[in-house]
């Protein structure tokens, strides 16, 4: 079966929330020293039991509208997601999600 919608190609790299600010360059993107803590959620899973998802954007722009202006971040390259989240207690990764306001959030630990 053909699909007329366009395959969307893959972001070079994607912006996951994290737990504290970072320091920022000049340009304003996160500047990385060490070890960071990305937020993970919480989700139901089908059989009933909470997996702990990552939360990732394809664009800033995208994370700011979910989460708000003061949400720190960290981009990470795509090919790299997996062992970045290598740890985390990550289960599986939620590309650009509209989240309720209010919604909560767990930190990694």
């Amino acid at each position: 079966m053909e699909s007329t919608s366009p395959v969307r190609e893959a972001p070079n790299a994607l912006v996951l929330p994290t737990v504290t600010d970072m320091s920022r360059g000049d340009d304003g993107a996160p500047v990385l020293e060490g070890t960071v803590d990305v937020l993970l959620v919480p989700l139901e899973a089908e059989s009933g039991e909470d997996r702990l998802v990552a939360l990732a954007f394809s664009t800033v722009a995208l994370l700011v509208d979910a989460m708000g202006e003061e949400q720190p971040w960290v981009a990470i390259p795509t090919e790299k997601l997996e062992d970045a989240l290598r740890g985390s207690g990550a289960q599986a990764v939620l590309l650009d999600p509209g989240l309720a306001e209010g919604a909560g959030v767990v930190a990694n630990g």
